[in-house]
Protein backbone atom coordinates (compact mmCIF):
# COMPACT_ATOMS: atom_id res chain seq x y z
CA UNK A 1 0.00 0.00 0.00
CA UNK A 2 1.10 3.55 -0.60
CA UNK A 3 2.20 5.80 2.22
CA UNK A 4 -0.55 8.36 2.93
CA UNK A 5 0.31 11.94 2.05
CA UNK A 6 1.26 14.12 5.02
CA UNK A 7 -1.54 15.50 7.13
CA UNK A 8 -2.17 19.21 7.02
CA UNK A 9 -2.26 19.63 3.25
CA UNK A 10 -3.85 23.07 2.77
CA UNK A 11 -7.40 23.21 1.48
CA UNK A 12 -7.96 24.46 -2.03
CA UNK A 13 -9.86 27.78 -1.85
CA UNK A 14 -12.15 26.54 -4.64
CA UNK A 15 -13.38 23.65 -2.48
CA UNK A 16 -16.77 23.89 -0.75
CA UNK A 17 -16.61 24.43 2.98
CA UNK A 18 -17.86 20.96 3.86
CA UNK A 19 -15.13 19.17 1.90
CA UNK A 20 -12.10 18.41 4.04
CA UNK A 21 -8.64 17.57 2.71
CA UNK A 22 -8.23 13.85 3.42
CA UNK A 23 -5.22 12.54 5.28
CA UNK A 24 -5.24 9.72 2.73
CA UNK A 25 -6.86 10.31 -0.66
CA UNK A 26 -6.85 6.54 -1.24
CA UNK A 27 -8.84 5.63 1.87
CA UNK A 28 -12.35 4.19 1.66
CA UNK A 29 -14.66 5.82 4.20
CA UNK A 30 -16.92 2.99 5.43
CA UNK A 31 -19.92 5.33 5.62
CA UNK A 32 -19.82 5.66 1.81
CA UNK A 33 -18.84 2.23 0.54
CA UNK A 34 -20.57 -1.16 0.52
CA UNK A 35 -19.68 -3.52 3.31
CA UNK A 36 -17.79 -5.70 0.83
CA UNK A 37 -15.48 -2.91 -0.43
CA UNK A 38 -11.79 -2.91 0.45
CA UNK A 39 -8.32 -2.36 -0.97
CA UNK A 40 -6.35 -5.46 -1.96
CA UNK A 41 -2.70 -5.71 -0.83
CA UNK A 42 -1.72 -4.28 -4.22
CA UNK A 43 -4.02 -1.29 -3.70
CA UNK A 44 -6.83 -2.20 -6.11
CA UNK A 45 -10.46 -1.68 -5.15
CA UNK A 46 -12.31 -4.93 -4.51
CA UNK A 47 -16.08 -5.25 -4.01
CA UNK A 48 -17.67 -8.49 -2.89
CA UNK A 49 -14.39 -10.25 -3.52
CA UNK A 50 -14.17 -9.09 -7.14
CA UNK A 51 -11.52 -6.56 -8.20
CA UNK A 52 -12.27 -3.44 -10.19
CA UNK A 53 -9.83 -4.59 -12.85
CA UNK A 54 -11.58 -7.89 -13.42
CA UNK A 55 -14.96 -6.15 -13.59
CA UNK A 56 -13.85 -3.57 -16.14
CA UNK A 57 -12.02 -6.20 -18.20
CA UNK A 58 -15.16 -8.31 -18.43
CA UNK A 59 -17.91 -5.70 -18.59
CA UNK A 60 -16.18 -2.51 -19.73
CA UNK A 61 -16.87 0.96 -18.39
CA UNK A 62 -19.03 2.55 -17.23
CA UNK A 63 -20.44 -0.32 -15.21
CA UNK A 64 -22.78 -0.30 -12.23
CA UNK A 65 -21.67 -2.73 -9.53
CA UNK A 66 -24.01 -3.89 -6.75
CA UNK A 67 -22.76 -5.64 -3.63
CA UNK A 68 -25.44 -8.31 -3.21
CA UNK A 69 -24.60 -9.13 0.40
CA UNK A 70 -24.70 -5.44 1.31
CA UNK A 71 -28.09 -4.89 -0.36
CA UNK A 72 -29.58 -7.98 1.24
CA UNK A 73 -28.11 -7.07 4.60
CA UNK A 74 -29.58 -3.59 4.54
CA UNK A 75 -32.98 -4.92 3.48
CA UNK A 76 -33.03 -7.49 6.25
CA UNK A 77 -31.68 -5.01 8.79
CA UNK A 78 -34.32 -2.39 8.04
CA UNK A 79 -37.10 -4.96 8.16
CA UNK A 80 -35.85 -6.38 11.45
CA UNK A 81 -35.41 -2.94 13.01
CA UNK A 82 -38.95 -1.78 12.24
CA UNK A 83 -40.53 -5.11 13.15
CA UNK A 84 -38.73 -5.14 16.50
CA UNK A 85 -39.51 -1.55 17.43
CA UNK A 86 -43.18 -1.72 16.52
CA UNK A 87 -43.53 -5.07 18.27
CA UNK A 88 -42.09 -3.33 21.33
CA UNK A 89 -44.95 -0.82 21.33
CA UNK A 90 -47.58 -3.49 20.65
CA UNK A 91 -48.22 -3.54 16.92
CA UNK A 92 -46.69 -4.73 13.68
CA UNK A 93 -44.63 -3.12 10.94
CA UNK A 94 -44.25 -4.05 7.30
CA UNK A 95 -41.50 -2.91 4.96
CA UNK A 96 -41.88 -2.56 1.21
CA UNK A 97 -38.92 -2.00 -1.09
CA UNK A 98 -39.51 1.09 -3.25
CA UNK A 99 -38.76 -0.36 -6.66
CA UNK A 100 -38.38 3.04 -8.31
CA UNK A 101 -34.91 3.32 -6.72
CA UNK A 102 -33.69 0.42 -8.84
CA UNK A 103 -35.62 -2.63 -9.95
CA UNK A 104 -34.59 -5.72 -11.85
CA UNK A 105 -35.88 -9.25 -11.57
CA UNK A 106 -32.94 -10.33 -9.42
CA UNK A 107 -33.21 -7.31 -7.15
CA UNK A 108 -36.91 -8.06 -6.70
CA UNK A 109 -36.08 -11.64 -5.73
CA UNK A 110 -33.47 -10.48 -3.22
CA UNK A 111 -36.02 -8.22 -1.56
CA UNK A 112 -38.71 -10.89 -1.44
CA UNK A 113 -36.25 -13.43 -0.04
CA UNK A 114 -35.38 -10.96 2.73
CA UNK A 115 -39.04 -10.68 3.68
CA UNK A 116 -39.95 -7.35 2.07
CA UNK A 117 -42.92 -6.45 -0.08
CA UNK A 118 -42.30 -4.37 -3.19
CA UNK A 119 -43.80 -1.08 -4.30
CA UNK A 120 -44.17 -0.49 -8.02
CA UNK A 121 -45.07 2.78 -9.71
CA UNK A 122 -45.91 1.75 -13.28
CA UNK A 123 -47.10 -1.14 -15.39
CA UNK A 124 -43.48 -1.71 -16.38
CA UNK A 125 -42.29 -2.05 -12.79
CA UNK A 126 -45.24 -4.35 -12.13
CA UNK A 127 -44.16 -6.51 -15.07
CA UNK A 128 -40.60 -6.74 -13.71
CA UNK A 129 -41.84 -7.87 -10.30
CA UNK A 130 -44.11 -10.46 -11.88
CA UNK A 131 -41.31 -11.70 -14.15
CA UNK A 132 -39.27 -12.21 -10.97
CA UNK A 133 -42.00 -14.50 -9.67
CA UNK A 134 -43.10 -12.18 -6.86
CA UNK A 135 -46.53 -12.95 -5.40
CA UNK A 136 -48.82 -10.09 -6.55
CA UNK A 137 -50.33 -10.03 -3.05
CA UNK A 138 -46.97 -8.72 -1.77
CA UNK A 139 -46.98 -5.75 -4.14
CA UNK A 140 -48.24 -2.19 -3.72
CA UNK A 141 -49.07 -0.01 -6.72
CA UNK A 142 -48.31 3.72 -6.59
CA UNK A 143 -48.65 6.54 -9.11
CA UNK A 144 -50.48 9.80 -9.68
CA UNK A 145 -51.63 8.80 -13.18
CA UNK A 146 -52.12 5.06 -13.24
CA UNK A 147 -53.81 4.23 -16.52
CA UNK A 148 -57.15 2.44 -16.65
CA UNK A 149 -55.36 -0.50 -18.28
CA UNK A 150 -52.69 -0.60 -15.54
CA UNK A 151 -55.33 -0.52 -12.81
CA UNK A 152 -57.35 -3.24 -14.50
CA UNK A 153 -54.32 -5.51 -14.89
CA UNK A 154 -53.18 -4.95 -11.31
CA UNK A 155 -56.62 -5.81 -9.93
CA UNK A 156 -56.95 -8.84 -12.22
CA UNK A 157 -53.62 -10.17 -10.99
CA UNK A 158 -54.62 -9.82 -7.34
CA UNK A 159 -52.23 -7.04 -6.35
CA UNK A 160 -51.97 -6.55 -2.61
CA UNK A 161 -52.76 -2.84 -2.44
CA UNK A 162 -53.40 0.08 -4.73
CA UNK A 163 -52.55 3.55 -3.45
CA UNK A 164 -55.34 5.84 -4.58
CA UNK A 165 -53.90 9.20 -5.51
CA UNK A 166 -56.97 11.19 -6.63
CA UNK A 167 -60.75 11.19 -6.50
CA UNK A 168 -60.92 9.95 -10.09
CA UNK A 169 -59.10 6.76 -9.14
CA UNK A 170 -61.74 5.69 -6.61
CA UNK A 171 -64.25 4.88 -9.32
CA UNK A 172 -61.59 3.48 -11.65
CA UNK A 173 -60.32 0.99 -9.10
CA UNK A 174 -63.86 0.09 -8.01
CA UNK A 175 -64.88 -0.52 -11.63
CA UNK A 176 -61.90 -2.81 -12.19
CA UNK A 177 -62.62 -4.72 -8.99
CA UNK A 178 -66.26 -5.20 -10.00
CA UNK A 179 -65.24 -6.42 -13.47
CA UNK A 180 -63.03 -9.09 -11.96
CA UNK A 181 -65.24 -10.00 -9.04
CA UNK A 182 -62.61 -8.85 -6.54
CA UNK A 183 -62.51 -6.82 -3.35
CA UNK A 184 -59.46 -4.59 -3.80
CA UNK A 185 -57.53 -3.30 -0.80
CA UNK A 186 -56.59 0.38 -1.16
CA UNK A 187 -54.72 3.09 0.68
CA UNK A 188 -55.32 6.82 0.21
CA UNK A 189 -52.31 9.05 -0.33
CA UNK A 190 -52.56 12.35 1.50
CA UNK A 191 -50.34 15.40 1.80
CA UNK A 192 -49.51 15.97 5.44
CA UNK A 193 -48.08 19.44 4.84
CA UNK A 194 -44.80 18.29 6.41
CA UNK A 195 -41.97 19.29 4.11
CA UNK A 196 -38.74 17.34 4.20
CA UNK A 197 -35.56 19.38 4.57
CA UNK A 198 -34.31 18.50 1.13
CA UNK A 199 -34.25 19.68 -2.48
CA UNK A 200 -37.60 21.14 -3.55
CA UNK A 201 -38.03 18.54 -6.29
CA UNK A 202 -37.61 15.74 -3.74
CA UNK A 203 -40.02 17.06 -1.12
CA UNK A 204 -43.28 15.35 -2.07
CA UNK A 205 -45.57 16.46 0.77
CA UNK A 206 -46.14 20.03 -0.44
CA UNK A 207 -49.80 20.87 -0.92
CA UNK A 208 -49.17 22.39 -4.36
CA UNK A 209 -47.85 19.30 -6.12
CA UNK A 210 -49.03 16.36 -8.14
CA UNK A 211 -49.10 13.60 -5.53
CA UNK A 212 -52.00 12.78 -3.24
CA UNK A 213 -54.84 14.86 -1.86
CA UNK A 214 -55.10 17.51 0.82
CA UNK A 215 -55.38 16.02 4.29
CA UNK A 216 -58.64 17.87 4.97
CA UNK A 217 -60.23 16.20 1.92
CA UNK A 218 -59.47 12.70 3.18
CA UNK A 219 -62.72 12.03 5.10
CA UNK A 220 -64.88 12.72 2.04
CA UNK A 221 -62.73 10.54 -0.19
CA UNK A 222 -62.62 7.71 2.34
CA UNK A 223 -66.41 7.87 2.49
CA UNK A 224 -66.45 7.49 -1.29
CA UNK A 225 -64.11 4.49 -1.05
CA UNK A 226 -66.29 2.89 1.63
CA UNK A 227 -69.37 3.37 -0.54
CA UNK A 228 -68.01 0.72 -2.91
CA UNK A 229 -68.44 -2.89 -1.82
CA UNK A 230 -65.58 -3.81 -4.15
CA UNK A 231 -63.06 -1.67 -2.21
CA UNK A 232 -61.53 -2.28 1.22
CA UNK A 233 -59.98 0.77 2.86
CA UNK A 234 -56.74 0.01 4.68
CA UNK A 235 -55.59 3.45 5.77
CA UNK A 236 -53.79 6.65 4.92
CA UNK A 237 -50.50 6.88 3.11
CA UNK A 238 -48.06 9.76 3.49
CA UNK A 239 -44.63 10.48 2.07
CA UNK A 240 -42.72 13.55 3.19
CA UNK A 241 -39.80 13.46 0.78
CA UNK A 242 -36.46 11.83 0.18
CA UNK A 243 -32.92 11.84 1.54
CA UNK A 244 -34.22 12.67 5.03
CA UNK A 245 -31.91 12.69 8.04
CA UNK A 246 -33.64 12.39 11.41
CA UNK A 247 -37.07 11.33 12.64
CA UNK A 248 -38.68 14.72 13.37
CA UNK A 249 -40.44 14.96 10.01
CA UNK A 250 -41.86 11.47 10.33
CA UNK A 251 -43.06 12.21 13.86
CA UNK A 252 -44.88 15.35 12.76
CA UNK A 253 -46.39 13.62 9.74
CA UNK A 254 -47.57 10.74 11.94
CA UNK A 255 -49.24 13.20 14.31
CA UNK A 256 -51.13 14.90 11.50
CA UNK A 257 -52.14 11.66 9.78
CA UNK A 258 -53.25 10.05 13.04
CA UNK A 259 -55.53 13.01 13.78
CA UNK A 260 -57.45 12.22 10.59
CA UNK A 261 -56.99 8.48 11.17
CA UNK A 262 -58.85 8.88 14.48
CA UNK A 263 -61.73 10.65 12.72
CA UNK A 264 -61.93 7.92 10.11
CA UNK A 265 -62.24 5.24 12.80
CA UNK A 266 -65.70 6.63 13.57
CA UNK A 267 -66.89 5.41 10.17
CA UNK A 268 -65.22 2.00 10.03
CA UNK A 269 -61.96 0.13 10.47
CA UNK A 270 -58.63 1.73 9.63
CA UNK A 271 -56.17 -1.09 10.20
CA UNK A 272 -53.03 0.49 8.74
CA UNK A 273 -50.93 3.62 8.52
CA UNK A 274 -48.25 4.01 5.85
CA UNK A 275 -45.55 6.61 6.56
CA UNK A 276 -43.65 6.14 3.29
CA UNK A 277 -39.89 6.14 2.99
CA UNK A 278 -37.18 8.63 2.16
CA UNK A 279 -34.53 7.62 4.72
CA UNK A 280 -31.28 9.34 3.77
CA UNK A 281 -27.85 7.88 3.06
CA UNK A 282 -24.34 9.28 2.98
CA UNK A 283 -23.09 10.49 -0.40
CA UNK A 284 -20.09 12.34 1.04
CA UNK A 285 -18.07 12.08 4.24
CA UNK A 286 -19.87 15.21 5.47
CA UNK A 287 -23.24 13.41 5.55
CA UNK A 288 -24.48 11.94 8.84
CA UNK A 289 -27.65 9.94 8.28
CA UNK A 290 -29.44 8.69 11.37
CA UNK A 291 -28.92 4.94 11.84
CA UNK A 292 -32.02 2.99 10.85
CA UNK A 293 -32.35 1.35 14.27
CA UNK A 294 -32.56 4.80 15.88
CA UNK A 295 -35.07 6.03 13.30
CA UNK A 296 -37.25 2.98 13.85
CA UNK A 297 -37.22 3.44 17.62
CA UNK A 298 -37.99 7.15 17.45
CA UNK A 299 -40.80 6.76 14.92
CA UNK A 300 -42.33 3.89 16.90
CA UNK A 301 -42.28 5.98 20.08
CA UNK A 302 -43.94 8.87 18.24
CA UNK A 303 -46.71 6.68 16.84
CA UNK A 304 -47.32 5.13 20.26
CA UNK A 305 -47.54 8.53 21.94
CA UNK A 306 -49.87 9.97 19.32
CA UNK A 307 -52.22 7.01 19.46
CA UNK A 308 -52.25 7.09 23.25
CA UNK A 309 -53.03 10.79 23.26
CA UNK A 310 -56.03 10.20 20.99
CA UNK A 311 -57.21 7.06 22.75
CA UNK A 312 -57.08 4.98 19.57
CA UNK A 313 -55.63 1.52 18.95
CA UNK A 314 -52.22 1.23 17.35
CA UNK A 315 -52.49 0.52 13.62
CA UNK A 316 -50.14 -1.70 11.70
CA UNK A 317 -47.52 0.64 10.23
CA UNK A 318 -45.82 0.34 6.84
CA UNK A 319 -42.68 1.89 5.39
CA UNK A 320 -41.24 2.09 1.88
CA UNK A 321 -37.45 2.52 1.82
CA UNK A 322 -35.61 2.23 -1.47
CA UNK A 323 -32.49 4.39 -1.48
CA UNK A 324 -31.53 3.29 2.05
CA UNK A 325 -31.40 -0.32 0.86
CA UNK A 326 -29.90 -0.22 -2.60
CA UNK A 327 -28.10 3.15 -2.67
CA UNK A 328 -25.07 2.32 -0.51
CA UNK A 329 -24.73 -1.12 -2.13
CA UNK A 330 -23.94 0.39 -5.54
CA UNK A 331 -20.67 1.65 -7.01
CA UNK A 332 -20.12 2.93 -10.56
CA UNK A 333 -16.79 2.30 -12.27
CA UNK A 334 -15.57 4.66 -15.00
CA UNK A 335 -12.37 5.04 -16.98
CA UNK A 336 -10.57 8.37 -16.98
CA UNK A 337 -10.15 9.74 -20.49
CA UNK A 338 -8.61 13.19 -20.06
CA UNK A 339 -7.45 15.44 -17.25
CA UNK A 340 -7.30 19.22 -17.49
CA UNK A 341 -6.02 21.67 -14.85
CA UNK A 342 -8.00 24.91 -14.87
CA UNK A 343 -6.61 28.00 -13.10
CA UNK A 344 -9.25 30.09 -11.33
CA UNK A 345 -8.41 33.18 -9.27
CA UNK A 346 -4.96 31.95 -8.40
CA UNK A 347 -6.08 28.41 -7.54
CA UNK A 348 -6.36 25.29 -9.69
CA UNK A 349 -9.14 22.80 -10.14
CA UNK A 350 -8.30 19.58 -11.96
CA UNK A 351 -11.05 18.47 -14.34
CA UNK A 352 -11.13 14.68 -14.66
CA UNK A 353 -13.25 13.46 -17.56
CA UNK A 354 -14.72 9.97 -17.53
CA UNK A 355 -16.47 7.85 -20.13
CA UNK A 356 -19.97 8.29 -18.75
CA UNK A 357 -21.76 11.18 -17.07
CA UNK A 358 -25.29 12.48 -16.87
CA UNK A 359 -26.63 9.61 -18.97
CA UNK A 360 -25.73 7.13 -16.20
CA UNK A 361 -26.14 9.48 -13.22
CA UNK A 362 -28.61 12.31 -13.74
CA UNK A 363 -28.85 13.27 -10.07
CA UNK A 364 -26.12 15.93 -10.01
CA UNK A 365 -27.74 17.68 -12.98
CA UNK A 366 -31.30 17.23 -11.66
CA UNK A 367 -30.78 17.98 -7.96
CA UNK A 368 -27.27 19.33 -7.58
CA UNK A 369 -26.46 16.07 -5.79
CA UNK A 370 -22.96 15.61 -4.39
CA UNK A 371 -20.96 12.41 -4.69
CA UNK A 372 -17.53 11.12 -3.74
CA UNK A 373 -14.90 9.23 -5.74
CA UNK A 374 -11.72 7.21 -5.45
CA UNK A 375 -9.14 5.92 -7.89
CA UNK A 376 -9.92 2.20 -8.08
CA UNK A 377 -7.02 0.59 -9.89
CA UNK A 378 -4.12 1.71 -7.65
CA UNK A 379 -3.01 3.72 -4.65
CA UNK A 380 -0.45 6.49 -4.74
CA UNK A 381 1.63 8.78 -2.52
CA UNK A 382 0.64 11.85 -4.54
CA UNK A 383 -0.72 14.76 -2.53
CA UNK A 384 -4.48 15.31 -2.69
CA UNK A 385 -5.70 17.63 -5.44
CA UNK A 386 -9.13 19.21 -5.78
CA UNK A 387 -10.88 17.63 -8.75
CA UNK A 388 -14.20 17.91 -10.51
CA UNK A 389 -15.21 14.65 -12.17
CA UNK A 390 -17.14 15.36 -15.35
CA UNK A 391 -18.76 13.28 -18.05
CA UNK A 392 -18.36 13.19 -21.80
CA UNK A 393 -21.72 14.73 -22.72
CA UNK A 394 -22.15 17.98 -24.59
CA UNK A 395 -23.37 19.86 -21.53
CA UNK A 396 -21.42 22.11 -19.16
CA UNK A 397 -23.60 20.77 -16.35
CA UNK A 398 -22.51 17.20 -17.05
CA UNK A 399 -20.89 16.74 -13.64
CA UNK A 400 -20.47 13.40 -11.90
CA UNK A 401 -18.67 14.59 -8.75
CA UNK A 402 -18.65 18.33 -8.23
CA UNK A 403 -15.83 18.47 -5.70
CA UNK A 404 -13.49 15.81 -4.36
CA UNK A 405 -9.88 15.39 -3.35
CA UNK A 406 -8.11 12.66 -5.33
CA UNK A 407 -4.43 11.87 -5.62
CA UNK A 408 -2.94 14.61 -7.78
CA UNK A 409 -1.43 12.11 -10.20
CA UNK A 410 -4.81 10.77 -11.36
CA UNK A 411 -4.36 10.18 -15.07
CA UNK A 412 -5.92 8.88 -18.29
CA UNK A 413 -6.52 5.16 -18.11
CA UNK A 414 -7.19 5.13 -14.37
CA UNK A 415 -10.40 3.50 -13.19
CA UNK A 416 -12.51 5.83 -11.06
CA UNK A 417 -15.09 4.50 -8.60
CA UNK A 418 -18.08 6.54 -7.41
CA UNK A 419 -19.86 5.03 -4.38
CA UNK A 420 -23.52 5.25 -3.30
CA UNK A 421 -24.85 4.99 -6.87
CA UNK A 422 -27.21 2.06 -6.37
CA UNK A 423 -30.34 4.21 -6.22
CA UNK A 424 -31.77 6.35 -9.02
CA UNK A 425 -28.72 6.10 -11.28
CA UNK A 426 -29.64 3.18 -13.51
CA UNK A 427 -33.32 3.99 -12.94
CA UNK A 428 -32.87 7.53 -14.36
CA UNK A 429 -30.32 6.59 -17.02
CA UNK A 430 -30.75 7.71 -20.62
CA UNK A 431 -29.23 7.51 -24.08
CA UNK A 432 -28.26 11.18 -24.23
CA UNK A 433 -25.66 11.78 -26.96
CA UNK A 434 -26.42 8.21 -28.05
CA UNK A 435 -24.53 6.55 -25.23
CA UNK A 436 -25.73 3.11 -24.30
CA UNK A 437 -26.88 2.57 -20.76
CA UNK A 438 -24.24 0.66 -18.78
CA UNK A 439 -24.60 -2.91 -17.58
CA UNK A 440 -25.48 -3.73 -13.98
CA UNK A 441 -23.40 -6.42 -12.29
CA UNK A 442 -23.90 -8.08 -8.91
CA UNK A 443 -20.86 -9.21 -6.93
CA UNK A 444 -20.82 -11.70 -4.10
CA UNK A 445 -18.25 -14.12 -2.69
CA UNK A 446 -15.77 -13.46 -5.47
CA UNK A 447 -18.28 -13.97 -8.28
CA UNK A 448 -19.74 -11.39 -10.68
CA UNK A 449 -23.21 -11.92 -12.16
CA UNK A 450 -24.74 -9.79 -14.90
CA UNK A 451 -28.10 -8.41 -13.75
CA UNK A 452 -28.90 -6.08 -16.64
CA UNK A 453 -27.14 -6.19 -19.99
CA UNK A 454 -25.58 -2.95 -21.17
CA UNK A 455 -26.55 -1.37 -24.46
CA UNK A 456 -24.38 -1.14 -27.56
CA UNK A 457 -24.57 1.31 -30.43
CA UNK A 458 -26.16 -1.52 -32.41
CA UNK A 459 -28.90 -1.78 -29.78
CA UNK A 460 -29.65 1.91 -30.11
CA UNK A 461 -29.63 1.90 -33.89
CA UNK A 462 -31.92 -1.13 -33.94
CA UNK A 463 -34.74 1.17 -32.83
CA UNK A 464 -34.02 3.68 -35.60
CA UNK A 465 -36.13 2.66 -38.58
CA UNK A 466 -33.87 4.49 -41.01
CA UNK A 467 -30.57 3.05 -39.80
CA UNK A 468 -30.35 0.22 -42.31
CA UNK A 469 -27.63 -2.38 -41.80
CA UNK A 470 -26.48 -1.82 -38.24
CA UNK A 471 -23.73 -4.43 -38.47
CA UNK A 472 -21.37 -1.90 -40.04
CA UNK A 473 -21.68 0.64 -37.25
CA UNK A 474 -19.71 -1.35 -34.67
CA UNK A 475 -19.46 -0.44 -31.03
CA UNK A 476 -18.10 3.05 -30.40
CA UNK A 477 -19.05 3.28 -26.73
CA UNK A 478 -15.54 2.36 -25.73
CA UNK A 479 -16.84 -0.47 -23.56
CA UNK A 480 -17.30 -4.20 -23.69
CA UNK A 481 -20.92 -5.13 -23.30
Amino acid sequence: MATPPPAGTPANPLAPGWLQVPADANALDPILWPAGARRTPSGELEIGGVTAGSLTARFGTPVYVVDEADARGRAAGIRSAFEAEFSRIGTTARVYYAGKAFLSTQIARWMAEEGLGIDVASGGELAVALAAGIDPAKLGFHGNNKSVAEIDEAVRLGIGTIVIDSAIEVDRVAAAANRHGMVQAVRLRVNSGVHAHTHDYLATAHEDQKFGIALEDAPALVAAIRSHDALRFLGLHGHIGSQIFGADGFAEAAARLLTVHAQLLEGGPVPELNLGGGFGIAYTAADSPTPIAELAAQIADSVAAECSARGIPLPAVSFEPGRAIIGPAGVTLYQVGTTKPVAISGATRLYVSVDGGMSDNARPALYGADYSARVANRVTDAAPALVRVVGKHCESGDIVVDAEYLPGDVKPGDVLAVPATGAYCWALSSNYNYLGRPPVVAVKDGEATLLVRGETIADLLARDTGAGDIEHHGNLNGSIR
